[in-house]
């Protein structure tokens, strides 16, 4: 496994990279075992990926590499590659990936979701596969994420995205306690997210796929490019 790093950009965001380092310098060692409970559905989205054999899948904001390690489980032919722009995350994510002797499959870069050169990083230029779980809700510009992972993708691919929803099927004093506990960790459900994906769907003359998960708990959606 090699990790890569595009040099310094103006800023590269530098305000979001550093508040991601503060809230995960350690958090990140427990976090697997807290969120299993509450990030809900990442399982379900990485079943779905349906990557073709020798394929090429990417994750943006992989964090410590829980799912890319999943994924490259359920799918041993293909070759994953995980972005993130926390350095504490990364390091995590490094070490995690080789114990589990994916290294030859797995390649990590630091970067910026919302604008970001795969071929600079991976040395790759487009991705079968693409997916986001649970990080739009944390990233300020998170629509450009979207833009910027459908263009990633090549002919035939597909983005898989999973988050938190708007809990419309649970009692009112559940959404305000969740709320008030992701604040915390500076997460935002997104509110327009059907919205903004239904609208890059069109633009891009992709088919779009939305399922209401537990209630409203969480969103699944799947956007793929027509053949």
């Amino acid at each position: 496994m090699s990790t890569t790093e595009l040099p310094a950009s103006p800023e590269f965001k530098a305000s979001h990279a550093e508040l991601m380092d503060g809230v995960y310098r350690w958090q990140r060692h427990i976090y697997d075992l807290t969120r299993k409970y509450y990030l809900l559905g990442r399982d379900r989205l990485i079943d779905g990926l349906d990557v073709p054999a020798g394929g090429t899948v990417l994750e943006l904001g992989c964090g410590t590499g829980r799912n890319i390690i999943l994924a490259a489980r359920r799918h041993p032919g293909a070759h994953l590659y995980g972005l993130d722009i926390s350095a504490e995350m990364l390091e995590t994510a490094g070490a995690a990936i080789g114990r589990e002797g994916l290294s030859g499959r797995v390649m990590l870069a630091r970067g910026d979701a919302t604008d970001f050169d795969a071929g600079a990083l991976f040395d790759v230029e487009c991705f079968d596969r693409v997916f986001v779980s649970y990080s739009l809700s944390m990233i300020p510009d998170w629509e450009k994420t979207v833009s910027a992972a459908l263009a990633a993708l090549s002919p035939n691919g597909s983005l898989h995205i999973v988050d938190f929803g708007q809990q419309e099927g649970l009692p009112g004093w559940f959404r305000t306690l969740l709320r008030g506990w992701l604040k915390k960790f500076h997460v935002s459900p997104r509110e327009s997210l059907r919205e903004v994906l239904e609208s890059e769907s069109r633009r891009t003359g992709a088919s779009f796929r939305f399922r209401t998960l537990y209630r409203g708990y969480a969103w699944l959606a799947v956007i793929k490019i027509a053949s």
